[in-house]
């Protein structure tokens, strides 16, 4: 199982990139969200999620965890493929589809291509309730906090047994009080204070 990738950009598409780390080239799948966080970078940090089937492994890249973790709700709805979910992220952002999700908005996830009627309402129907919860958090809706600190601080607190939701309050609290350059163990030590 790949976690992610970090390494440079050696071939770039609005549908895949490969990354080479350390003198071995990635294929990985993306959504057009991704190509539009990554397209003036020229070494990235992509989040991996591996397909296998009868006849190909695929790879797949996300920008960030919370792009990831929507693809995999989506996976998990019958019905629903990885190329399925590839175009559902390329049409709406994470953010955009928690909110139509949470609205039970089945008729804007029908203008994505390939989607119908039944396979919009199963996808409402199977995910509200996970994307009411709110188990997790935009990994951006933390302004100002460098990704790799914010990561490292968010996956502190989670093995903290803090849940997501308020661990991530608490680290949007902790980088209006220490500093948009604050280090990851002062991002820790004020998001404790506030839990």
């Amino acid at each position: 199982m790949y976690d992610y990738f970090n390494g440079k950009i050696a071939a770039l598409t609005p549908t895949h990139v490969t990354v080479d780390c350390g003198g071995v080239g990635y294929h990985l799948q993306i959504s057009l969200y991704t190509f539009s966080a990554i397209k003036e970078a020229t070494n990235v940090k992509l989040f991996a999620h591996q397909v296998v089937r009868e006849d190909a492994h695929l790879l797949f890249g996300f920008c960030d965890e919370d792009e990831r973790y929507m693809f995999r709700e989506l996976l998990n709805v019958n019905g629903v493929g990885a190329t399925t979910a590839r175009i559902i992220q390329s049409s709406l952002t994470p953010d955009q589809l928690r909110s139509v999700i949470s609205k039970g908005d089945a008729v804007t996830l029908q203008k994505v291509k390939g989607i119908g009627t039944k396979t919009a309402q199963r996808i409402v129907l199977d995910l509200q309730d996970k994307i009411n919860k709110g188990q997790t958090a935009s990994a951006t809706s933390i302004p100002g906090i460098h990704n790799t600190a914010r990561e490292e601080a968010l996956s502190a607190l989670l093995t903290l047994g803090f849940a997501r939701v308020n661990a991530e309050k608490a680290l949007m609290l902790a980088q209006k009080s220490a500093g948009a350059e604050a280090r990851v163990e002062d991002l820790i030590k004020v998001a404790l204070s506030y839990l």
